[in-house]
């Protein structure tokens, strides 16, 4: 959790000094124009009353549909994309350690995508599985709505591990229409209606020179959303009320443990929720995974969490899809960033079964119960109350047996929702807008399916 005397999230990464980053990403850089099939798949839902529209390439056919140079389409019971025959070698020097390295690499480019929503934001995520010796770039190249693209823009360079590269976002990215902003592409002025019309997503896998070994990619996807500005949003009208039995860390035991991964564990409410829902599905870590943890703190697998989240550029464990992409690195998890629109979505997906880590700030008295105020924290939402208040997991707690509260339906859906807020100075700042990662079963039952299909994530 970033605290309420810290500027907001958006804030931060605005002002930050870009580093040296884009050079040295092999072919990256080169793009080609040629023209691109459509993507025929229908879109999940009327993209959430318009506002969000959520696409993911998932299938045998999916990955089979896009233009691959160098990768394969992988079939199984988990269809994904894998290098083949490399498209050639180049070098990769590491902004975080100095390293340079050369890489066999393979490219596999989606079909033109046309959002159903116009949007002022894209958030691309993936699920995959990078071996050592193996890590892939994430990319997106988008068309405004007034005919010109952006750049191949960089969302994220990612490995599961972090000993062949140090995984990172790319800031300095903006073509005076659109900027990156760690994990959220925006358009700079969406005041003059300039919106993103439609996009491609590129995945550069690589791997070294001579191996065999291949990352391969299971999930690749874009949310783009227009969320209108608002200070205020509708009351939902509560529905269904019940609880699942998510696991309790607290994040503020960590306190001082590993400062290096972005100050310790006062920090780390995104990686402490992911490891609530990831055990909440069964994911384990095995005693050698975690013998780098000093024995004697407790909840190890919350410091591996932070760890293999963190993100070497945003200099922080709070990169959304590097949340995600670490979930889904679990046996059978698969994981999205995405917006909702209410809390009636909420309740259709713990009705479900599914658990959901939402992002939000406020002030100290916006949130009765919570006692503190934050720029930016995440927690796990794990059912409602009959009166239809929210019962949630926040990590921002002392102890783990307190790390389960009850808030006010009103003021959480208000703080999670709006775009728009005012912080303790009186200043104007954003909100997330419905921000959350889920985090679901590869094969999901029919009821998890519906639930999702309904929130407008494909399955």
């Amino acid at each position: 959790m970033r605290r309420a005397e810290q500027p907001s999230r958006r804030a931060v990464l605005t002002a930050a000094v870009a580093a040296a980053v884009t050079a040295g990403a092999g072919p990256a850089a080169a793009d080609t124009e040629e023209p691109m099939p459509a993507d025929t798949a229908e879109p999940a839902r009327a993209a959430l009353a318009r506002t969000v529209d959520n696409r993911a390439w998932t299938s045998h056919g999916d990955w089979r549909g896009g233009t691959a140079h160098g990768t394969r389409a992988v079939a199984g019971a988990r269809p994904g994309v894998a290098i083949a025959k490399p498209a050639g070698t180049t070098g990769y020097t590491d902004p975080h350690t100095g390293t340079t390295a050369r890489w066999e690499f393979g490219t596999w480019t989606s079909p033109a995508h046309r959002l159903a929503v116009p949007a002022t934001e894209a958030i691309v995520s993936w699920n995959a599985h990078t071996p050592a010796g193996t890590w892939l770039q994430a990319e997106i190249k988008a068309t405004y709505t007034d005919g010109t693209r952006t750049p191949w823009y960089v969302m994220g360079r990612w490995a599961a591990g972090d000993q062949d590269i140090r995984r990172t976002s790319v800031d300095d990215q903006s073509d005076g229409k659109s900027t990156v902003w760690t994990d959220t592409l925006a358009i700079d002025d969406p005041s003059t209606g300039l919106r993103l019309a439609s996009y491609r997503l590129r995945l550069t896998l690589y791997r070294r020179p001579g191996t065999e070994a291949t990352p391969t990619v299971w999930r690749l996807g874009a949310m783009g959303s227009d969320v209108p500005d608002r200070f205020t949003v509708p009351a939902s009208v509560p529905g269904f009320a019940g609880e699942l039995a998510v696991p309790r860390y607290s994040q503020e035991i960590h306190k001082g443990q590993y400062p290096e991964y972005d100050n310790g564990g006062e920090a780390w409410c995104s990686p402490t929720s992911s490891q609530m829902i990831i055990e909440y599905w069964g994911g384990r870590l095995t005693p050698e995974q975690l013998a780098w943890v000093d024995p004697s703190y407790a909840d190890p697998q919350v410091c591996h969490a932070a760890r293999f989240a963190y993100d070497y550029q945003y200099a922080g464990c709070g990169n959304w899809p590097f949340n995600a992409a670490y979930a889904a690195t679990f046996k059978d998890l698969q994981a999205v960033v995405t917006r909702l629109g209410s809390l009636t979505d909420l309740e259709t997906l713990i009705a479900a079964g599914i658990p959901a880590i939402t992002s939000q700030s406020f002030l100290k008295e916006e949130l009765a119960g919570a006692g503190y105020g934050t720029a930016g924290h995440l927690m796990t939402v794990i059912g409602f109350t009959a009166e239809g208040d929210v019962i949630a997991n926040d990590p921002f707690s002392e102890t783990n047996e307190a790390v389960r509260r009850v808030y006010r339906r009103r003021e959480w859906e208000n703080i999670w929702l709006r775009t728009k807020r005012y912080n303790a100075s009186g200043k104007v700042v954003s909100g997330t807008g419905g921000v959350c990662y889920l985090y679901f079963p590869a094969r999901p039952t029919a009821a998890q399916r519906k639930a999702l299909t309904a929130v407008g994530v494909r399955v």
